[in-house]
């Protein structure tokens, strides 16, 4: 088949104009988190002897992030493996790379990835992939060196995925800068506002990054479930901490949960919100019996354990049996799990999962213990600052009702270096100062809540 180049320049063999056509649209929508990504299903269903597209189908059948994700993906890979003689280097990469992601060889899925961009650095799908896994394995300065290997300044998804990556590497000016230029490339970027919102969350920014995400999610249309529900997750967590509680759980009801119940990404985003407003002391009514029923399918889903330890919670806030088998199934995973994610499993995910499911069901004590002892090594199972936050504040929580009042207090006052006005934060400390006969301490704290909910 001829060769020709996609709207990046990267070199592609289609057998004609809608084949082309089919791969730019799949790769602007991909990077731009739109819906409409999921149509290179069907392109890949009526080109089966186009290698890349087929090759994307599966990725994106793997991005499912599910038990049943390989078996979908392997009817693609397997066309793209009969049509692969006929394919570009590159192309055949994407294909190897299909195959490694649906064995779980992650180590391999890398190694091709970094390898296509040696070659072709403007290929922002093998950008996008690699960094992918690296978050997932909570290698934030490996994300850092992908996008050193970048060569699209002209792009603005370049810079909004930059952006990200300098603000988990704690780059926030960097990860500021990159936003903004991509912002200026391409003003309803959701990555780069999704970026500029986690570094106006870190620095404390709070009433800066509410107004900036309300003055645009009016423009949210068209965007996949994850990046939709993501972007009004991110703006419930400022209204949250500005005291707006009604806000933030409509934002729960009429946003982050209902778009796409069955998956992961919507699931543990439902989780760890619906978490953070009960901890904050709203009364969330039988919120978790509702989340609990779609997450019961996920009683034995241990595919990343980021994602399993807060399927867990859901189900056993929910008050739900399936927790326990899916505590058994994070116990079996340790022992037959990947090399390269054994030891997260074993170190990190048992310990967390007791930690979690004891705090859920009132014992306090163990989880003080099991999650103390599994969140220094937690950015080793993925997710992000604003994510992992979800197992602070319970184990926050658990040390504030296990009556350690003056580690709580610790924590507390640590954690007003992002949020030093924040309503549910000085809620929690105050109520700590008068337990601890500290009554001029509480009364600041009183006095900042008073003064936030007056704004």
């Amino acid at each position: 088949m001829p060769l020709r180049h996609d709207y990046l320049g990267n070199p592609v063999t289609v057998g004609g104009d809608a084949e082309l056509a089919a791969l730019d649209d799949f790769i602007r929508a991909f990077l731009a988190y739109e819906a409409r990504a999921a149509e290179v299903v069907a392109a890949a269903d009526a080109h089966p002897g186009n290698a890349l597209l087929n090759a994307y189908a599966g990725i994106l059948w793997m991005l499912l992030e599910a038990a049943e994700a390989p078996g979908r993906a392997q009817t693609y890979l397997d066309r793209a493996e009969r049509a692969a003689p006929d394919a570009a280097a590159r192309e055949v990469a994407m294909v190897e790379l299909l195959r490694a992601w649906i064995a779980d060889d992650v180590p391999k899925a890398l190694r091709i990835c970094d390898a296509v961009l040696a070659q072709h650095p403007r290929d922002l799908l093998a950008a996008a992939f690699a960094n992918y896994h690296r978050f997932n394995r909570g290698d934030f300065a490996g994300m850092l060196r992908t996008m050193g290997r970048v060569r699209a300044d002209d792009v603005a998804e370049a810079h909004s995925m930059a952006a990200f990556a300098y603000e988990q590497c704690h780059l926030l000016d960097e990860a500021e800068a990159a936003a903004r230029r991509a912002l200026e490339l391409r003003a309803g970027d959701p990555w780069a506002q999704h970026a500029f919102a986690h570094v106006m969350l870190t620095q404390g920014r709070i009433d800066e990054g509410a107004v900036f995400l309300e003055g645009r999610r009016d423009g949210w249309t068209g965007l996949n479930s994850f990046m939709l529900t993501h972007l009004w997750w991110h703006l419930a967590l400022f209204h949250l901490s500005q005291g707006r509680e009604a806000e933030a759980l409509a934002a729960y009801d009429d946003h982050v949960w209902g778009v796409a119940k069955d998956y992961s990404q919507d699931q543990i985003g439902a989780v760890s919100l619906l978490a953070r407003l009960e901890l904050a002391g709203i009364d969330v009514g039988a919120r978790w019996v509702e989340l609990g029923e779609w997450l019961a399918a996920r009683a034995e889903d241990t595919v990343q354990p980021f994602l399993t330890l807060q399927y867990l919670y859901g189900l056993a806030r929910a008050g739900r049996p399936e927790a326990d088998r899916l505590l058994q199934a994070v116990r079996v995973a340790a022992d037959i799990a990947p090399g390269h994610v054994r030891d997260a499993w074993r170190d990190i995910a048992i310990p967390a999962a007791e930690g979690l499911l004891a705090q859920a069901r009132g014992d306090h004590e163990v989880a003080v213990k099991r999650l103390g002892q599994a969140l220094p090594r937690l950015i080793e199972v993925g997710g992000s600052h604003a994510q992992r936050d979800f197992f602070e504040q319970v184990l926050l929580d658990a040390v504030i009702r296990s009556g350690r009042l003056g580690l709580a207090q610790q924590m507390l006052e640590a954690r007003r270096a992002h949020d030093p006005d924040g309503v549910p934060l000085n809620r929690a400390l105050a109520a700590v100062y008068r337990k601890l006969d500290l009554p001029a301490q509480a009364a600041v704290a009183d006095a900042r809540v008073a003064a936030r909910l007056a704004r």
